[in-house]
């Protein structure tokens, strides 16, 4: 039989060729004795052969389902570590293939053998599941693949992939507990308004006791939250819609892009953090060997903030036009901090870019876990004010009635 094989020889070199074996794992067995490390082989096929795979993945319904970042941080590492042990591409997926239980996965997985053992890439393979596999991913390995460094290129993903998942925990880890404890006291305030207000309110009514203002409200909101409790839980439920809806528009995203990375303290963690992944991305893809205007075009894919992205497309301009990406970070010192112009510049001229972004992702990447851990610090406090306003109305609001009655009776 006739196999068609990529491999990495003593010399760090790229070799493609055709041999002949009794079956595939004779074939990679054969080429790892000579020394090759082997990206990829497959059995020589038919053009219809290919075209029935490719058909077949574009018909899978895999394509349409959901594989969660962790489990894609696992896959980089581990497909990674088993090149770097020896075995080939196919193999190493085929492993993978097996210990995988997301059945959405298990289909991607199962279509990059099939397209590995056709005589296609990886990347290639990958590009056809653009919803599970980004475009810094592909674009990464396939550098890795044009390199033959595929192993470093996958870590390096994982990499990217894992800081970036680090970061979202934190930020979204800091507002769960502030969000967990809004939830409960809105809750509470509606079962008081349903089953406590009213009682308290036949009360008064018996005592006939003026009732100031506050206490009036109160009455007037529990009498409609328990007289029409579906007409107020459907209003609850379009005001959430309303205000998604609102939130997504491409009209606020513009503002809130713009506003947020001006707010005191919250703003100061979003440049930071925007900036660590910009600086991570980046670095990752050129010490992967894609060109800078490449590099950048796709970092700006992974950044939220329109501003940002912004940047990155007069990063693109300037570099086309023989100009330096550092002028970029100078002139919008309130995107970035000063110190990351000054340090790709000093990049730019030792040639060290990449390590000067990585050293600005990790400085960053600190600064936002270090803030992330006050932030929880200073939302307490905040909390507890706004729980204990809450609560002193509405005590204030159900006593002042009392204090009425007991001076009338005096």
């Amino acid at each position: 039989m006739q196999f068609k094989y990529k491999a990495q020889d003593k010399d760090k070199k790229v070799v493609e060729a055709v041999m002949e074996s009794a079956d595939r794992f004779s074939a990679s067995k054969e080429l790892r004795a000579e020394g090759f490390a082997v990206i990829s082989i497959a059995e020589v096929g038919s053009g219809a052969k290919m075209m029935q795979s490719a058909l077949k993945f574009l018909n899978s319904g895999a394509i349409f389902g959901g594989v969660k970042l962790h489990e894609k941080i696992i896959f980089t590492k581990n497909l990674a570590g088993m090149i770097t042990a020896g075995l080939s591409l196919y193999r190493a997926l085929a492993v993978l293939e097996k210990q995988t239980k997301n059945k959405t996965f298990k289909k991607v997985l199962t279509g990059l053998i099939e397209e590995i053992n056709h005589g296609g890439t990886l990347s290639g393979g990958m590009a056809k599941y653009p919803k599970i596999f980004s475009k810094i991913f592909v674009s990464m390995v396939r550098a890795g693949e044009e390199s033959g460094s595929l192993a470093q290129s996958l870590t390096e993903v994982g990499i990217i992939l894992d800081k970036n998942y680090a970061l979202t925990k934190k930020v979204k880890g800091a507002m769960t507990y502030p969000a967990i404890i809004m939830t409960a006291i809105g809750i509470i305030a509606i079962l008081m308004f349903i089953f406590v207000i009213p009682t308290l309110l036949k009360t008064f009514k018996d005592l006939q006791v003026p009732l100031p203002g506050s206490t009036k409200l109160i009455i007037a909101v529990s009498d409609f939250i328990s007289g029409h409790t579906f007409i107020f839980l459907g209003i609850i439920g379009l005001l959430i819609f309303g205000m998604v809806t609102f939130f997504k528009s491409k009209f606020t995203q513009k503002y809130l892009d713009f506003v947020t990375v001006r707010l005191p303290m919250i703003g100061g963690m979003i440049r930071e953090m925007n900036t660590a992944r910009m600086a991570r991305t980046l670095s990752s893809l050129l010490s992967s060997g894609v060109a800078m205007t490449k590099s950048l075009e796709i970092t700006k894919e992974v950044l939220s903030n329109r501003y940002y992205k912004e940047t990155m497309n007069k990063g693109i301009t300037a570099v086309e036009k023989g100009g330096t990406l550092s002028e970029i970070f100078k002139q919008n010192p309130h995107l970035y901090p000063i110190m990351v112009g000054e340090m790709v510049e000093v990049g730019e001229e030792t040639g060290k870019l990449a390590q000067m972004l990585n050293d600005i992702a990790v400085f960053f990447e600190g600064e936002v876990d270090n803030k992330t851990k006050n932030l929880s610090t200073i939302i307490e406090p905040v909390l507890m004010l706004v729980v204990g306003a809450a609560v002193g109305f509405f005590a204030v609001s159900m006593i002042k009635p009392l204090y009425s009655l007991m001076d009338s009776i005096n």
